[in-house]
């Protein structure tokens, strides 16, 4: 029974194996962060997927979500609460949306948001290699899918998959994270806009990381944005 409804959560997904990556910030001797098992989906989730969801669940419409779970952005370039566009619009992901009605969604799903650990680790694949993040070309690539962002992303799926299986990670939108900030070890600020950012950077060449640590540190539960998005996690069994 649990393994039947375990495979049909993860349908969608990728397992994601255990191993390391290196966090922005590191202390001495914590350079490398291990990270769990875990199932990601594949892709965003979709304006269809979302709308799916606030069918089901009329908390979470527009005009009746709470002050305290989205900011005024909440859902803000939907024509109504159950009208977001034209069909064209349904394979889009999902923007405007705040952490709390991304838990909610997701838990909804049997699922939860990755935490940010696991999305740097998952994130740092190439199309050939589970750790890229010190390569110049890929970083150069992801540069150029970050500041060409738009309040109207592409479809999803339309780019190559990383070596586990998992599309648009970086092409599209920016991603929720459960904890943004737990990956980095923040006893002392970093000011993400100016030179002090790379002070104690375990990499400084690496500005794609330091522009989604930025982000991150911008955002509240409420927050919403029309550039961010969100996938969904599974913690696995243990073996």
């Amino acid at each position: 029974m649990f393994a039947a409804k375990l495979a049909l959560v993860l349908s969608g997904m990728s397992v994601i194996p255990h191993g390391t990556f290196s966090p922005l910030y590191a202390t001495k001797g914590a350079e490398r962060m291990s990270v769990r098992s875990f199932a990601l989906d594949r892709e965003p989730v979709t304006r269809g997927e979302f709308l799916d969801f606030v069918r089901r669940n009329p908390g979470w419409r527009r005009s009746a979500v709470k002050s305290g779970a989205a900011d005024k952005g909440y859902l803000a370039d939907w024509a109504g609460d159950l009208d977001q566009g034209q069909a064209s619009n349904l394979l889009r992901p999902i923007t405007s949306v705040s952490r709390n009605a991304a838990l909610a969604y997701c838990a909804a799903k049997g699922k939860r948001l990755p935490t940010s650990g696991e999305w740097e680790y998952a994130a740092a694949a190439s199309t050939t290699r589970r750790d890229a993040s010190h390569e110049h070309a890929f970083i150069a690539k992801l540069i150029r899918y970050y500041t060409k962002r738009s309040v109207t992303a592409p479809v999803i799926g339309t780019g190559a998959s990383n070596v586990y299986g998992v599309r648009d990670l970086h092409e599209l939108v920016w991603e929720l994270t459960a904890d943004p900030m737990d990956h980095m070890h923040t006893s002392n600020t970093h000011h993400m806009f100016c030179a002090s950012s790379a002070i104690g950077a375990s990499d400084p060449s690496n500005y794609p990381a330091f522009m989604r640590y930025a982000v991150r540190s911008g955002l509240t539960d409420r927050t919403t944005l029309k550039t961010l998005g969100f996938r969904c996690a599974v913690e696995l069994p243990s073996a």
